[in-house]
Parts: structure tokens; sequence; C-alpha cells
């Protein structure tokens, strides 16, 4: 089941993200995020989290259509996002995307690409997504299709990543380590139609991104 996450962070092109909709099996506004759902014209399944950020008439648009309201106390210790990824993982399911996760506010955004750990942990494929980026979490392997004017670029955390081959970009890797805090695995390139990526070991964030 593909399930898709609206968190309040800054969307700037709405068109470009009806694409994640069109597969979505389960729809999550986490807080303000259904400022987007109202803007898109979607309704949720699932309203979640202290409500603290939302504007009232976001909420009662979306509450007014039948929409499960589940509410948390200010003082909690998860994030909105993250008790968005608590319910997706809750209902099984398979992919998670999370748009509406990146923004002005830094430790938000970082957060939320660390949910990726726990989707991969659940093993459920997690991607955040906005008009300009894809970020996914791998620890073993992954295949991307060619995208024109794009960068990719391998970034470790929770370590070295050792074990790490790629194909089909234009600065192969075989067998390399990937440092944390180097910037060796930034901006490559596509070279085929396809690139294959390979860690053994560690974790790898696997982006794509166009300026």
């Amino acid at each position: 089941m593909n399930c898709v996450i609206f968190s309040g962070g800054k969307i700037d092109d709405y068109e470009y993200l009806k694409k994640y909709l069109d597969k979505a099996d389960f729809i999550i506004s986490a807080d303000s995020g259904a400022y987007h759902c109202r803007m898109l014209g979607i309704k949720p399944d699932v309203m979640v989290g202290d409500f603290d950020s939302i504007d009232g008439c976001d909420f009662n648009a979306l509450k007014d259509t039948g929409t499960e309201v589940i509410r948390y106390p200010a003082e909690k210790d998860m994030t909105d996002s993250e008790l968005a990824v608590e319910i997706a993982v809750s209902k099984g399911c398979s992919r998670v995307i999370l748009l509406g996760a990146t923004g002005s506010r830094l430790d938000h955004s970082v957060s939320n690409i660390f949910l990726l750990k726990k989707l991969l942990d659940s093993n459920i494929e997690g991607i955040i997504a906005n008009e300009k980026n894809e970020v996914r979490l791998i620890r073993d392997n992954i295949t991307l299709k060619r995208e024109d004017g794009v960068f990719v670029t391998l970034l470790p955390i929770s370590g070295d990543a050792a074990g790490v081959t790629t194909r089909g970009l234009y600065y192969p890797l075989e067998n390399a380590v990937l440092a944390v805090g180097s910037s060796r695995g930034v901006s490559n390139q596509f070279s085929e139609d396809e690139a294959y990526v390979e860690v053994k070991n560690g974790l790898l964030l696997v982006i794509i991104s166009r300026d």
C-alpha cells in the first residue's frame, strides 16, 4: 500500500507533486500539512498532530469532510511527521512519500530526513520529495531511472559507508568507502539510462537533485 504524508513545510509547485499522488492508497495530513491538502482539494484519510500550528479554516475544512482526527498533546515525544509515519507503519504501508517535509526550519527538515531510517527499519520504502529533490535511504542497493538535468548525490550517515559500487554514473565507484564528513559523493550525474548504486556496509542517502 502506498502512503503519502503531507507535512507543514513549504511547497511551491503543487502541479509537480501531483505525480506522487497518482498511486496513493492512503493519505495522512500531519498538523499544518492540512493546508496543502486543502489547496490540492484532497481529503486525507487521517489528520494527526497536536494541531498547534494549523489554521482553523484548514482544520475545519478537512474535519467537515469526515477525515479521521487523531489529536495529541503539544508536549509529546514525537514530531507530527513522526506520528504520521507511525500510522503509516501500523497500516502496513509498503511505500511512504513525505511531501512538505522540508522548508525554512532546518531542524524539522533534518529530523524528517532521519525518519527514512525508521521506515527502512520497518522494511518500508521511504521517499522525501519536493520540487527539486528526492531523498532515499538505502542499506543494500537501488536502481535509478535516468532523468535529464539532475544530480545524484550519495551521502553516508551513521558512520562511513563501505563497499559502495555504482554503475551508470559519470564518476563510477568500485567497492569504495564514503566517509562521513567527505563531499566525495556529491553531484554525480547519469551516464546511462539507468544507474545502479550498492552499499555493503552502512547507510547511504541517495539524493536526486535539480537546480
